[in-house]
């Protein structure tokens, strides 16, 4: 393995500890390399805090080991003045000689403002390291600014038959989810849902389920959770309306009657509903959204394509009849046995 490539490896590793937390920012892993050893390592802060490039730079006591370092990190520094001054501002500060760079930075306050600004002070930049593997765990933030709308990941369980959900005659007293996957894979979604800025479903699970859709079962923040309500069905007493995170309900026509930690959005329920919610959420600086269900949810986004990968457990029981999973399309990507259910990942090669 060539030298740069097992560090930029590093950052990324560092980089999954900022998925979710970081977001709208990257989640960038960043180390600090003199004589082949990492000295200083960091990954971005929650929004609003530090950069991976200043964590890392504040590891090291003796900085004037800086002076013969290289710094190492997954995504451009960035240049301007945000939440935080400027990153490539720190490392010029600091006096490193070389920076290796994963990959490019498209947004366009930066997008080569960083690269440039290093290398006018004299910095030497190696860019365009494990690039594939860059863009993967940078996924969120590339779509967000290169399509101008959130990473889509779709999710469903499903019978070994190929059913989501039973007759509702397996349904008995308190409106509660039917499990069809094992405490594992449970756990599993739970770490997706942490990953992800929106979670989303539609009102039908709101009423059949009454999830409460946060994270409970795995460390990290809760996503803001919405919910499609065309029929204004959604209430105050739903799980999905209390203080665990927060929540905005969707439909054709403004309501009053939501709680005041309920926002609402107002989008018409046309065969724009998809592209009009994605136009929405890039608007609110969303970068990922999640979409847990149901099937009449999942096709509002599978049959206009808008979609970017979807994640399918399937468990081993079987119901014989109810409602049909939908037919996952696209190249698999990742097959994985979760206890005993199965997992296989789709990317949209639309």
């Amino acid at each position: 393995m060539k030298i740069h490539e097992k560090y930029i490896i590093r950052c990324l590793e560092l980089g999954q500890n900022a998925i979710g937390s970081a977001a709208p920012n990257p989640a960038v892993g960043a180390c600090i390399v003199l004589k082949n050893k990492i000295i200083g390592e960091g990954f971005t802060s929650p929004y609003g805090g530090p950069h991976a490039e200043v964590n890392a730079l504040s590891q090291i006591q003796d900085k004037r080991l800086l002076k013969n370092s290289t710094l190492y990190v997954s995504l451009e520094p960035c240049s301007h003045h945000g939440k935080t001054p400027p990153c490539s501002d720190a490392i010029i500060t600091a006096g490193i000689p070389r920076v290796v760079i994963g990959i490019r930075d498209p947004n366009t306050v930066v997008d080569g403002k960083g690269i440039s600004s290093l290398e006018n002070a004299g910095i030497e930049v190696i860019t365009n390291v494990l690039e594939p593997a860059c863009r993967e765990h940078h996924k969120r933030f590339l779509c967000y600014h290169e399509k101008r709308r959130p990473y889509i990941t779709l999710k469903w369980a499903q019978t070994s038959d190929g059913f989501m959900a039973p007759e509702h005659g397996l349904r008995k007293g308190e409106k509660k989810p039917y499990w069809i996957t094992g405490t594992r894979a449970r756990q599993r979604v739970h770490q997706w849902r942490s990953q992800e800025q929106v979670i989303l479903v539609g009102s039908k699970t709101v009423l059949e389920d009454n999830p409460e859709l946060n994270v409970r079962r795995w460390s990290g923040r809760s996503p803001v959770r919405v919910v499609l309500d065309q029929e204004n069905q959604v209430k105050e007493s739903h799980r999905v309306c209390n203080d665990a995170a927060f929540t905005w309900i969707v439909s054709p026509e403004n309501r009053t009657d939501l709680p005041s930690n309920v926002q609402h959005i107002t989008i018409p329920f046309d065969d724009q509903l998809a592209e009009n919610l994605v136009n929405e959420l890039h608007h609110k600086k969303i970068n990922s959204l999640f979409v847990e269900g149901g099937r009449q949810t999942l096709l509002t986004f599978m049959e206009v394509g808008l979609w970017d990968e979807a994640r399918v457990l399937t468990g081993n029981m079987e119901f014989g009849e109810g409602l049909r999973a939908p037919e996952a399309k696209g190249q698999i990507t990742h097959r994985e046995k979760i206890g005993s259910d199965t997992l296989l990942i789709y990317r949209n090669d639309r």
